[in-house]
């Protein structure tokens, strides 16, 4: 009886606690639409464009990347310049 008790008033602490813990922002699928549509609309002519941006290096699968910006192919586009 004694541990059905404590079971009964430590149950409601329990979800309170995984609530606040694991409260994540919940969006609409409009939000999650706009923000992909946002992350894969962002297009860089040029590694100077990247890097004034402050987004250099880009890797393959990042917002920007493209393939005429990775000149060795290497999935990493507008790489740091090697001093030669």
């Amino acid at each position: 009886m004694a541990r059905d008790s404590t079971i009964k008033s430590i149950a409601p602490l329990a979800v309170l606690t995984f609530i606040a813990v694991y409260n994540f922002p919940i969006q609409s699928e409009e939000e999650k639409a706009a923000m992909r549509f946002t992350e894969q609309s962002v297009y860089y002519r040029y590694c100077s464009d990247v890097r004034a941006a402050g987004k250099a290096p880009l890797r393959r699968g990042q917002p920007g990347y493209a393939p005429h910006l990775d000149r060795d192919g290497d999935g990493v586009a507008c790489e740091p310049y090697r001093g030669y």
